[in-house]
């Protein structure tokens, strides 16, 4: 894939105002394109400040976080990008790095690249609780597929030919897992980037700052992996 190769970005932000518009504006000039920002509903804050930062906004018609990232992937599928990013809205996942997570991809030696949050600047930007849920989620693909993964993270970016092939279906927080299963099940060559994880701007996050949503969403996870890991037919991703 060529370094010129076209990337368009998404960013699912569910009443973000006081976040969206500083994470817009950090945005490496000429990176990404179109920006499109997937907000919950109509009368999201968030949309106006989106639209005031130039950024492309729409509104899930279906309920749930792998929803909103489908939602902005069908538009950046229909805009010809070659590569979709996915970060946050909430000011955690730095935009400044997207050069660096979309590197392998338009160098060509990756097919999926993994943003991992490096928590050591900002050690409480993930509280214990979410971490322990990942840790768990990361053993149980360790043990099902024999994979090492740092991280199940929000800011990835992945070849827009091989996410058509993953058929992605999980409209909620178990998106970024099954998009990991799937793609190590297809042979995808998988890179990890370390990249700072910030404190979010403002607002409470829908799951990790909750004890009680972070186990349910654990829960999730796991039923997630455990299922799209022992699924019987291995996908076969092809125009590498």
């Amino acid at each position: 894939m060529q370094a010129s190769a076209t990337a368009a970005l998404v960013i699912p932000a569910w009443n973000e105002p006081d976040a969206i518009g500083r994470l817009l504006q950090e945005i490496p000039p000429d990176c990404v394109e179109p920006v499109l920002v997937v907000v919950g509903g109509a009368t999201d804050p968030t949309a106006a400040v989106a639209r005031a930062r130039g950024a492309q906004v729409m509104v899930q018609q279906r309920v749930g976080y792998g929803a909103a990232c489908w939602t902005g992937a069908q538009v950046a599928l229909a805009s010809g990008a070659s590569i979709i990013a996915f970060l946050d809205g909430d000011y955690a996942d730095p935009p400044a790095e997207l050069d660096r997570v979309l590197r392998p991809l338009r160098d060509g030696t990756a097919d999926l690249v993994l943003g991992c949050r490096d928590l050591r600047q900002h050690p409480d930007a993930l509280p214990v609780h979410a971490r322990l849920g990942n840790r768990v989620v990361l053993l149980m693909l360790h043990v099902l597929l024999g994979a090492r993964l740092a991280d199940l993270p929000s800011f990835k970016a992945v070849r827009a030919d091989a996410f058509r092939n993953l058929q992605m279906r999980e409209m909620t927080y178990g998106w970024t897992v099954e998009m990991l299963v799937k793609s190590i099940r297809a042979g995808l060559r998988i890179q990890q980037v370390d990249v700072v994880y910030r404190p979010r701007l403002g607002g409470r996050s829908k799951v990790a700052g909750d004890a009680r949503a972070s186990i349910k969403a654990a829960a999730r996870l796991l039923g997630c992996a455990i299922s799209y890991s022992t699924g019987r037919r291995p996908l076969v991703v092809s125009g590498r």
